[in-house]
């Protein structure tokens, strides 16, 4: 679990990824050891470089949200075959209507049809359903979840230093 220095650092990284590891300790008033002990500790926590790739910038245009129903008992067989095409980004296990949600992305609509042929054709996936992503209007984030913690340890903090001195 991530603590107040690893949130304090991963923020000073996004507003300049490139910061030395000495610039980012005295930025931070942390100790350089300190700095560079958590970068080699967070590399096996952070999603890989080739995730922050916009798949536009790839040729894929179109973006979509594919729900499947699936028979359980090959619900192995059904994450090996989605895990076999590149234009699934992501899948993952739902409640209510379909089994399993799907974000993907195609070049095109025509291109949109080819890869949910290939989701439907993967051994265990009985029905799709395909919903077109027009605009993202909140993309990926969690640099609010890493200040949201902050502002509870400075609070928590704060509450247990005004106990102590009444």
């Amino acid at each position: 679990m991530l603590d107040d220095t690893d949130a304090r650092i991963l923020l000073a990284l996004d507003s300049d990824p490139r910061s030395p590891v000495v610039e980012l300790a005295a930025r931070l008033r942390l100790a350089r050891k300190t700095v560079q002990t958590r970068l080699a500790r967070l590399e096996g926590v952070l999603r890989p470089h080739t995730e922050r790739v916009p798949p536009r910038e790839l040729g894929y245009a179109v973006a979509a949200l594919v729900t499947a129903e699936v028979a359980q008992a090959e619900l192995a067989s059904v994450v090996r075959g989605l895990r076999a095409i590149p234009e699934v980004l992501e899948a993952a296990a739902t409640t209510g209507e379909g089994d399993i949600v799907c974000r993907v992305v195609a070049a095109d609509p025509e291109d949109l049809y080819r890869v949910g042929q290939q989701i439907l054709a993967c051994p265990g996936i009985q029905r799709t359903s395909t919903v077109v992503l027009l605009r993202d209007l909140v993309p990926y984030r969690t640099a609010p979840l890493l200040q949201q913690h902050l502002r509870r340890h400075e609070r928590s903090a704060a509450a247990r230093q005004a106990g102590g001195s009444t």
